[in-house]
């Protein structure tokens, strides 16, 4: 599992020669460290007397975000995964019609499943980019940087999962499910982008 390699063997992995993992893995892990700092900053609040106001605020910050950064690092491994079984299906045999048909059909069924995974990340940023905004808002001063850092990993992260969805789509067939997911893609990275734009004036603002 690419979650418990080291640093090093991750790198590794994703600078050699083969394209899994690869740019999925990777934004996973970019939002993962994202919710990461958001973490970070709720615990460097609580328990602070000039935050007491937020504690109880904070603290349940804290809770969402680390669930979602669970959530956010089983997608590192998930993406890998799902890029394997398309693999997987490109490699089914294709001497018969019938052979060529399965493996037309297995091809489709695995990318609509690849497909998923990266539109699944891209909500999760949605959610994550909101704790972000209340940390940035409420959290420790002296951690806005960090709590600035959490947006642009969570930003990374959302436009590669969006990248992702696209290029997958091109693939499949289903009109009405391409539509469908064109259009969610369009209106969570426009109101994620459209968040982290306004958070980000206002925490230049007061550094």
């Amino acid at each position: 599992m690419l979650t418990t390699s080291s640093v090093q063997e991750f790198l590794d992995q994703v600078a050699s020669n083969s394209p899994a993992p690869g740019g999925g893995s990777v934004s996973a892990l970019a939002a993962s460290l994202g919710a990461s700092l958001t973490s970070m900053v709720c615990r460097l609040t609580i328990g602070k007397k000039k935050y007491a106001d937020v504690q109880k605020e904070m603290e349940e910050v804290l809770k969402k975000s680390e669930m979602l950064r669970a959530n956010l690092t089983s997608i590192i491994d998930e993406d890998t995964e799902a890029f394997n079984k398309v693999m997987a299906a490109f490699g089914m045999p294709k001497e018969t019609d019938e052979q060529k048909n399965e493996r037309g059909d297995a091809i489709q069924v695995a990318t609509k499943s690849a497909t998923l995974v990266p539109l699944k990340l891209l909500s999760l940023c949605e959610e994550a980019v909101e704790l972000a905004r209340t940390v940035v808002e409420k959290g420790n001063k002296n951690s806005l940087s960090d709590a600035g850092v959490s947006l642009l990993l969570l930003q990374a992260a959302a436009n590669g999962a969006s990248l992702n969805v696209r290029i997958n789509l091109s693939a499949l067939e289903d009109e009405k499910f391409r539509k469908e997911t064109t259009q969610q893609v369009h209106v969570v990275s426009g109101k994620i982008e459209g968040v982290i734009a306004g958070v980000m004036a206002e925490l230049n603002a007061r550094l």
